[in-house]
């Protein structure tokens, strides 16, 4: 684990977590690296990568297109803070379909 590495705990379907193991082993990859592409492809796209449905309920009376501004905003406003601050921001590079961190000043480490 990396310096800045923090540990996230989850609670899923015991089926479910052996299943896309399976999956992520057949992709050459391990739940750690397949949960971390999930959060930066978040991060790039400003938004859950895939479409959510939330039914007719939605989520608090917010249907999926409000939650998913209310999403994208809040990931904005991080973005512009840690610029601020002249933190690094997680990126994804569509080209190589690598994530990255982007300095301050430009300058790219890819993880």
């Amino acid at each position: 684990m990396q310096a800045q590495d923090v540990r996230v705990t989850v609670r899923v379907n015991r089926e479910l977590k052996e299943s896309a193991e399976t999956l992520f082993d057949y992709l050459g990859l391990n739940m750690s690296n397949a949960i971390n592409i999930f959060l930066r492809k978040t991060v790039e796209q400003r938004g859950i990568p895939f479409p959510v449905n939330t039914g007719s309920q939605g989520f608090g009376g917010l249907n999926s297109s409000e939650v998913t501004g209310i999403f994208n905003n809040a990931v904005e406003q991080d973005i512009a803070d840690k610029k601020k601050k002249r933190l690094p921001v997680a990126r994804y590079d569509l080209d190589s379909k690598r994530a990255y961190l982007e300095n301050a000043d430009g300058t790219r480490e890819y993880v």
